[in-house]
């Protein structure tokens, strides 16, 4: 006598599948088990945003901390200039004899030197600037030219109406002086019609040495000085 098996009953679940279907098992239509964390890790998972900004607040406290209490500097560090190709040009180009400084004592730093109108085949005035800054952190520039002594002096130094005069090496210079610009000048004007100007923030102290240190270039051909920067 054969004993007959009995069908599972409707809606029982079978228990002889495979893996992962059977009963206390998730199905892959479940989707992963979770994960338990501790409540603490649930609350900074949850309130990441908040978390987050007040990092960034820290942060940008810690930077503005810093850059109140770090030291800075606001002064314009000027670069140091060779001026020796212009002293060349100047010496064997010029229309007349410039005038260029020599032996100025250690601190006097080149910082600028702009030549105008000597390409100009002499149909216009020929100007040298040439800039420096002081020993004392100041600024002080000779300034020459051929142009018209009346129009030139005036426009370089800010003023018309001289102070008086002042006497360097046994040669009297014109004082003027432009209180709004802080500018103080020494000028002469040549026998050949060429203008000298002292001029800047300088004391007249600084700008008697500079004129004082003025020698004519004379014309020789030579190839130009490696340099011409004064030993700083």
């Amino acid at each position: 006598m054969t004993d007959k098996i009995p069908a599972p009953a409707e809606g029982a679940e079978d228990t002889a599948a495979g893996p992962g279907t059977g009963a206390g098992r998730p199905g892959p239509e479940d989707g992963p088990a979770p994960i338990p964390v501790s409540p603490a890790v649930h609350k900074r998972l949850t309130t990441g945003l908040g978390g987050f900004t007040m990092a960034m607040g820290a942060c940008l406290l810690i930077v503005l901390a810093i850059f109140v209490i770090t030291p800075r500097s606001n002064k314009e560090v000027l670069p140091t200039v060779d001026y020796g190709s212009q002293l060349w040009a100047m010496r064997n180009d010029a229309p007349y004899t410039a005038y260029a400084p020599e032996g100025l004592p250690p601190g006097w730093r080149p910082t600028s030197s702009r030549l105008h109108g000597l390409d100009e085949a002499g149909k216009k005035p020929v100007a040298w600037h040439l800039g420096f800054v002081t020993p004392s952190d100041e600024y002080a520039a000779l300034e020459q030219s051929n142009e018209k002594a009346s129009d030139y002096v005036p426009r370089m130094t800010n003023n018309r109406n001289p102070l008086g005069t002042q006497q360097v090496g046994g040669v009297t210079w014109t004082k003027y002086h432009r209180k709004d610009k802080k500018a103080n000048s020494l000028a002469r004007t040549l026998p050949d019609g060429v203008s000298l100007v002292v001029t800047g923030t300088a004391s007249y102290e600084e700008l008697a040495i500079l004129a004082a240190s003025l020698k004519p270039l004379v014309k020789q051909g030579a190839s130009p000085k490696p340099s011409a920067s004064p030993t700083p």
